[in-house]
């Protein structure tokens, strides 16, 4: 099974997801960014170099520590412990190749009004090509749709990656926000 700190060092240095770029754009100019499992601060760097005040929470300080060079941290083990953005809401909510079930609500929660949730993680069939590959760490098919059924799914994808072999279910999907009702809110489907 691949750690937390695996994962943490398979992304220290490494460019920005491909998806959290791709649909960046749907985020307000100047909105804040909440990066959970923020790892070194690959997409904290991202975000910040675009204007975008971030936070990012981890539970390893040399994490934190590194990704601190990009906006506020905070070391937090929001598996054992409480959600330390109770009652705080971001202009975005970016999270990459984590799952801890227990705390889907409150990630879900923490997108305000027109703000928008990037998500891409492991999902079943994974277990055939690497880690991980416990049911644990693994989104079944749907789940990730279910737990954002209170936004609007502007994307979504279910499936394999090349290159490195992977399965994954990412999301990009935003809270409805004050909007003109005699217009409908406009997502643009196209990528940076």
């Amino acid at each position: 099974m691949a750690t937390k700190e695996d994962v943490s060092s398979l992304h220290a240095g490494l460019a920005p997801s491909e998806w959290i770029v791709r649909w960046s754009h749907l985020l307000a100019p100047g909105a804040t960014v909440l990066d959970v499992a923020c790892g070194h601060g690959r997409h904290m760097q991202w975000f910040a170099a675009h204007g975008h005040a971030v936070t990012g929470v981890d539970r390893a300080p040399e994490a934190t520590e590194a990704a601190s060079a990009y906006g506020r941290t905070l070391t937090a083990d929001i598996e054992s412990g409480p959600w330390p953005f109770a009652g705080q809401a971001f202009g975005a909510v970016v999270v990459t190749n984590y799952l801890w079930r227990p705390r889907m609500a409150d990630i879900v929660a923490a997108v305000t009004p027109g703000g928008v949730l990037l998500y891409e993680t492991f999902a079943a069939g994974n277990e055939s090509v690497g880690k991980p590959s416990r049911p644990d760490f693994l989104l079944q098919p749907g789940e990730l749709l279910a737990a954002c059924r209170e936004l609007r799914v502007v994307a979504y994808e279910d499936g394999f990656l090349d290159e490195p072999p992977r399965f994954v279910q990412r999301i990009a999907a935003v809270r409805a926000g004050a909007a003109d009702p005699a217009q409908p809110a406009r997502h643009p489907l196209r990528g940076n």
